[in-house]
This record gives structure tokens, C-alpha cells and sequence, in this order.
């Protein structure tokens, strides 16, 4: 994705240069044929990414109800799901790409999940703590600033509280499941392995 200034747009960029072409696309997302919004500038425009869709095929129910987070949300996908299949839990979706959030809302109140809070980080509260994070994490902004991301978020988990994450094979998700088991002290294992991806689960210690 190239902006207008001619240099290119990723999706961790908090204000897009290029133009948004905003567009409806029909999928399915927790068992229900639904249409959503996506646009360039953001994580995966056309759709549900590769990544992204083994982490929904292969990650445990969720439970019924509690305080869950999609870490990188893009327009919505993860965040979507875990609202359409707990109604009853606040869902936080946060991206630093301000397109992002502003589809994954629109998005959200489309099909009326008001328990989705959309912020960027420094607007959530410190105090905020996660019985569950979803997420397909931005290894392409680097090692050290993942592990920083990664430091920050998974810390907020609750005692006895579980993250589950999508890291490619080819991009490191053998050595960065050693990085959070040993540097972060997070127990990490690999839950499933599909289609070239490693799904990461972390848990808190109770």
C-alpha cells in the first residue's frame, strides 16, 4: 500500500496517508454470515487474513463472560467474533491505526455489539485487567517492539487468565515462544500448529 506522498503505508501507522476506499464484505465470523467494513491502510483490507482465520479455527471457546482483548485488532475480525459468541463480555479492541479503529466501531455498532470498546493504547486505563486476549500481533514491527508490546499486554492478564496468539513458523513463532516463557516468565506453549502457523498460549498463574 503506497500513500499519496509515495511512501509506503503499513498497517501500524496511526494516521494512513492513502485513500481509505472503504468497502462491504460479506463473511462469515462466529458461525453467522455477516457483512463488515474494510478499507486500505489497515491490516489485511480484503478480508480475514490466513493468520488471523487459523487463530479462530483453532482456539478454545471462550468463556461465558468476562474482560477479553484483541491486541492489534485491524477493522475487527477477532474482536467481532469474541463479541458475537459472548454477548455478555466487554470485548476491548486496540490498534494504533486510527482507520483501524474507526472501522472496527463502525463495525461493531453495525451489528450491535456495544459491549466493544475501540481505543487506542494509551486510552485504555492502566488498571484494565484480561481473563482472555486474542490476538495476531504485529511481528513486522520488529523484534524489539514486540517484545515490548507484548511485555505491556500480557502482563495485564489475570491471575489464571489465558492469551492465545497467531505467529507465522517463518516469522518466529518457535523463538518467540521461548522469549515469553523464559524472559517474561508466562508459562507458553504451542496449542496447534496449522497451515504454516503456530497458535502461542499463555497463561497467567493463578
Amino acid at each position: 500500500m503506497t500513500s499519496m506522498t509515495g511512501q509506503p503505508d503499513h498497517y501500524f501507522t496511526a494516521a494512513p496517508a492513502s485513500a481509505e476506499e472503504r468497502r462491504p464484505v460479506r463473511m462469515r465470523l462466529a458461525g453467522r454470515d455477516v457483512e463488515v467494513q474494510v478499507a486500505g491502510g489497515v491490516f489485511s483490507p480484503g478480508g480475514v487474513d490466513k493468520g488471523t482465520a487459523v487463530l479462530l479455527d483453532e482456539v478454545p471457546d471462550p468463556p461465558e463472560e468476562g474482560v477479553f482483548l484483541d491486541l492489534g485488532c485491524g477493522w475487527g475480525p477477532i474482536a467481532l467474533t469474541l463479541g458475537l459468541l459472548r454477548p455478555r463480555a466487554d470485548v476491548w479492541a486496540v490498534d494504533v491505526n486510527e482507520r483501524a479503529l474507526d472501522l472496527t466501531r463502525t463495525n461493531a455498532a453495525a451489528l450491535g455489539l456495544d459491549r466493544i470498546h475501540v481505543a487506542l493504547p494509551e486510552q485504555v486505563p492502566d488498571d484494565t485487567r484480561y481473563d482472555l486476549i486474542w490476538s495476531n500481533p504485529p511481528i513486522r514491527i520488529g523484534k524489539p517492539a514486540l517484545h515490548d508490546l507484548l511485555r505491556t499486554w500480557l502482563s495485564r492478564l489475570r491471575p489464571g487468565g489465558h492469551a492465545y496468539l497467531v505467529v507465522s513458523k517463518n516469522l518466529g513463532g518457535d523463538s518467540l515462544q521461548r522469549w515469553i516463557d523464559t524472559e517474561l516468565g508466562l508459562p507458553c506453549t504451542r496449542y496447534a500448529s496449522a497451515k504454516g502457523f503456530r497458535i502461542l498460549a499463555v497463561t497467567s498463574p493463578a
